[in-house]
């Protein structure tokens, strides 16, 4: 499956809010979600490589899975 950050989600991960969260756990998380996403909604209780909790919004367009945006907690 494709999946791609935009610019607002990376820009996101330098936050303190979610320091600890990587691009990778990020990609995985969306990755393991099973179906099909077709409007903007938020998945919660991801757990990164570093142990911070976080939460995503995904949507699935023609190309992939697109992240929105990181939701730290």
């Amino acid at each position: 499956m494709n999946v791609i950050v935009t610019e607002h989600a990376k820009k996101r991960l330098k936050d303190s809010r979610q320091e600890g969260i990587t691009i990778p756990d990020v990609v995985d998380a969306a990755i393991g979600i099973p179906g099909k996403v077709p409007g903007a909604t938020r998945i919660r209780g991801f757990i990164s490589s570093s142990g911070r909790f976080f939460d995503i919004v995904i949507r699935d367009i023609s190309i992939g899975r697109l992240i929105i945006t990181v939701i730290g907690k």
